[in-house]
């Protein structure tokens, strides 16, 4: 029987089932397709049982080929996850947490969420027309648990009873709150929060308390981990060496309270950054060139508090980003834990909506209808994202703001857009009785290094308007 020619192209099929541009390449590991596998195998069907081989769809050898084919696929497939695995930027779920246990970073927890009823009791004292109770005033249980409120809220002798979102401070489980507990009922506000001065002063010259936190339903969520994209985000900051300023700053950036961080070396003292690195040996020089051990070095780290941090006090912040850093900080350098300078930042502008159901009438009526109300609540809540999630010294763009009110659905166009600042610049002068800064229109917020922009939500301000 004469040999029989082999075919090109089943040839040049087999020749290429190398790992060449397969399994582990410079991009990373890439598994064969099934595709490719099957076409493998069917080349290698036919020079081993003839190039009559019955191999179409429906034949029996095909069909045992694509089996086959298909488990193999599976192989390469658990292959490539196993290689994704490990490693950071590609590992998922169990497998980054697994990572993250041997960089010594556990997955963090988020806070569990729920909600309260506060109701105003009394009238308000001396003239009062309102009690404002700001985003993030702190609550506590009898057993000293931590809850803060999650929007702002503002009672009235009309409106005197309110349903507010709560978060809890710290994150984790165990901050499900469970009202039918007594010691985790929340039931009262934290005597050491400034940002219920208000609340206080009112409550001291009424006598008596003037409002009462109902707790009815449980806490949830507590027990959900981060998600793979914020976990992942948070282990490719982690440095390889504790002597970095990289290091302070994952730390302090993980203690429950802080919202952003930033570490200044100006003079290199701590990270090296500066030319003479490299250029000298280290057994003659420590750290820097001609460093005296012997006296105090500090560092600046620049907090950024959340709205429901309490800075001062034994517990408070500034005491905790301190015991952090303790830990981490070389010989003979100390850490200057300095509170970033927040400023309050509304949005000033015109409305104009389509397609939403409005009542009719003028615009006090329409403002003033429950419509407008849920309008205006998810425009604060896109503002808030954005303000809120600027960096320490960027500035407030208006064209940023007009961006985030024109996503919303409903609202074709937004006029007479102004940036609000509260309070002022020292040394502005405004008129008598008002609080408010506003810009001119389409003039950016321009913030030095050491301020950050915080939204200013309060919707009785009546910034926004629908025209």
């Amino acid at each position: 029987m004469p040999e029989r020619e082999a075919d090109p192209a089943e040839a040049t099929t087999l020749r290429s089932t190398s790992t060449d541009g397969f399994g582990i390449v410079p991009e990373g590991f890439v598994p064969k397709s099934f595709s490719r596998l099957l076409a493998e195998k069917v080349a290698a069907a036919r020079l081993l049982l003839g190039a009559d081989v019955d191999v179409a769809s429906g034949s029996v050898i095909r069909a045992v080929l694509e089996l086959t084919a298909l488990e193999d696929a599976r192989t390469w497939a658990a292959l490539g996850t196993l290689y994704d695995d490990a490693y950071v930027v590609s590992a998922a779920g169990d497998a980054l947490s697994r990572l993250g246990e041997e960089l010594g970073v556990p997955r963090p927890y988020q806070a569990a969420r729920g909600a309260v009823t506060v109701i105003l009791l009394t009238d308000l004292p001396g003239g009062r027309t309102e009690l404002a109770l700001p985003r993030g005033a702190r609550l506590l249980t009898a057993g000293g648990h931590h809850v803060a409120l999650d929007q702002a809220v503002t009672l009235t002798a009309a409106s005197r009873e309110r349903e507010v979102p709560v978060v809890a401070f710290f994150p984790g489980r165990e901050h499900n709150l469970d009202p039918a507990r007594p010691t985790q009922r929340i039931d009262r506000w934290n005597p050491a929060d400034p940002a219920l001065r208000e609340l206080f002063e009112a409550e001291a010259e009424a006598g008596a308390p003037l409002t009462q936190v109902l707790h009815a339903e449980a806490l949830s969520g507590g027990e959900v981990q981060v998600s793979d994209a914020r976990y992942r985000q948070i282990l490719l900051a982690v440095p390889r060496s504790i002597w970095t300023a990289d290091a302070i700053s994952l730390a302090v950036s993980l203690v429950p309270g802080v919202r952003q961080v930033q570490v200044f070396d100006g003079r290199g003292g701590l990270d090296l950054n500066q030319s003479i690195f490299g250029n000298f040996g280290f057994i003659e020089r420590v750290f820097a060139s001609g460093r005296d051990l012997g006296n105090p070095y500090y560092v600046t780290v620049l907090v950024v508090p959340t709205p429901a941090a309490i800075w001062d006090g034994p517990d408070g912040l500034h005491a905790q980003v301190l015991a952090v850093i303790e830990d981490l900080r070389p010989v003979s350098i100390f850490p200057d834990v300095v509170q970033a300078q927040e400023v309050s930042v509304g949005v000033d502008a015109e409305l104009v909506v389509r397609g939403i159901p409005m009542p009719g009438g003028g615009p006090a009526t329409v403002n003033a209808s429950r419509a407008a109300a849920e309008l205006r609540g998810r425009l604060h809540e896109r503002l808030r994202r954005y303000v809120d999630g600027l960096p320490l010294g960027e500035p407030v763009r208006v064209a940023e703001a007009t961006w985030a009110l024109m996503s919303e659905p409903g609202v074709v166009d937004v006029r007479d857009v102004h940036l609000v600042r509260f309070p002022p610049e020292i040394g502005v002068q405004l008129p008598a009785g008002e609080r408010l800064q506003h810009l001119d229109a389409g003039t950016n917020l321009a913030l030095p290094a050491d301020q950050v922009p915080v939204y200013l939500d309060r919707d009785d301000l009546q910034l926004l308007r629908i025209g």
